[in-house]
């Protein structure tokens, strides 16, 4: 992945210099109301990063010791981290192998009386099937981790469209603004305490009451809270970005494609594909190598490394870490399989016809069984 930054994301970083605002002011509240009016929801709250959104997004739903929070084994650990952050338990299913995601299925099979919370990842861009699994909790809230998902789809909407939902602007996903993150609901009442949390718990923001011009307001602290900002330097960075974002979905959705024509003609691979129910951004393109195929992952790996190609491992199982050593779980094959067989090549707007052709070439003599 290379992060898509120009000349006007660096203009619209020295206008924010300039303005003498730099802490969270009027562009984040601007880049809140346009990113969630993007994703189908009422309200946006900009954080300093995903980690933060997941953990305040749980603590909002009032989870705390001696709850349970449905997770994936298989997404990145911040997820699983996040629940841990409220003194709760991560609890672990398992996924589907073909999306990558949580299921109805898998989320029943761990469902107990102290579930207080499923979180619902959309793995690497692709939509979980939230309709579903909200169908399997009943009551309990689903918490849509779309980290990776910003301009992919779910039943021709927006991924998290009116939910509470956590994004990531990280250097990895396709909108970047270096660091940061936000959560959208359409529950005004939960986006007003939201803001709150990330800024100290106070009564009113720095902002408001730098408008207030010539009036004493003297803020209260509500409750503990947290110091989860966002900069207006970030936000000017992603106002630039959310513009670009269509065309930059459409411009992996195509290099995706010419992906998919090249690996259909070498055995023993499977590529990533949108669900039947929904579109993904592709902000990860991985394979899932066949069972069969005589060649460890990681011997791939170090062979398209030796050719100057940066691919990565699949995405990672939490509960395979040493931060998650002796960390009680059902079975989790489909998340084995998939963490321990998977690679994700690489995908970026500066990929030409010719690079994706020289990588799957690689690839395709990597999976070849060695020769005495």
């Amino acid at each position: 992945m290379r992060p898509f930054l120009g000349e006007e994301e660096a203009e619209a970083v020295a206008e924010a210099v300039r303005s003498g605002w730099v802490a969270q002011g009027p562009r984040v509240a601007e880049f809140e109301q346009a990113f969630a009016a993007h994703t189908g929801s009422a309200h946006g709250v900009a954080v300093s990063s995903c980690t933060t959104a997941l953990h305040l997004g749980l603590y909002v739903l009032g989870v705390g010791p001696g709850d349970e929070v449905v997770v994936p084994s298989f997404s990145f650990i911040a997820s699983a981290n996040a629940v841990r952050y409220c003194g709760a338990t991560p609890v672990f299913a398992d996924v589907d192998v073909v999306t990558g995601n949580l299921t109805a299925e898998t989320v029943a099979a761990v469902l107990s009386t102290r579930t207080k919370v499923v979180m619902a990842v959309h793995q690497g861009g692709l939509p979980a099937d939230v309709d579903a699994i909200r169908a399997a909790c009943g009551d309990i809230p689903v918490l849509e981790d779309a980290a990776c998902a910003a301009g992919a789809t779910y039943r021709d909407r927006p991924v998290g469209a009116g939910a509470l939902a956590a994004w990531s602007f990280h250097p990895r996903k396709l909108l970047t603004t270096g660091e940061g993150g936000m959560i959208t609901t359409d529950d005004a009442d939960l986006a007003a305490r939201l803001r709150r949390l990330r800024e100290h718990g106070m009564s009113v923001s720095a902002a408001d009451r730098h408008a207030a011009a010539g009036k004493a307001i003297v803020e209260q602290y509500l409750e503990t809270g947290f110091n989860y900002r966002m900069t207006d330097i970030q936000a000017a960075i992603g106002l630039v970005q959310l513009r670009k974002l269509p065309a930059l979905v459409e411009q992996r959705r195509a290099l995706a494609a010419r992906y998919h024509e090249l690996l259909a003609k070498v055995p023993g691979v499977r590529a990533v594909r949108d669900p039947a129910y929904g579109t993904t951004n592709f902000q990860a393109f991985w394979v899932l190598l066949d069972d069969d195929v005589p060649v460890e992952r990681n011997d791939v790996l170090t062979r398209l490394a030796a050719e100057g190609i940066s691919a990565r491992r699949g995405i990672m199982a939490s509960h395979l870490e040493p931060a998650y050593a002796g960390h009680p779980h059902v079975a989790l094959p489909s998340t084995e399989r998939l963490t321990n067989r998977s690679l994700i090549l690489p995908l970026h707007h500066e990929l030409t016809d010719a690079d994706q052709v020289r990588i799957v070439d690689v690839l395709a003599a990597a999976l070849e069984p060695a020769t005495v």
